[in-house]
């Protein structure tokens, strides 16, 4: 049976080998991506609700006329 050959082994040679692991950059934009899309949907629906949430700046066509005064009557039996 023949195994899988090594040759470094068999001309007892060390061969010193480095792993490199980047951990900084490259991930995360993600995360980064999901929030400002999530800030534009919001804004997005806020402009399309305007009305219904009172967000308008101008007349908004509905009046409120508080009286200045208001008769009570009260009867005490």
């Amino acid at each position: 049976m023949n195994m899988a050959v090594d040759p470094d082994r068999d001309r007892d040679v060390d061969v010193e080998r480095t792993t490199i692991v980047e951990r900084d950059g490259g991930g995360g934009g993600g995360g980064v991506l999901a929030v400002v899309l999530l800030i534009i949907v919001v804004l997005v629906l806020l402009f399309v609700f305007r009305d219904q949430l009172g967000l308008t700046g101008g007349d908004t066509g509905t009046d409120i006329n508080v009286p200045d005064q208001i008769d009570v009557t009260v009867n005490q039996n």
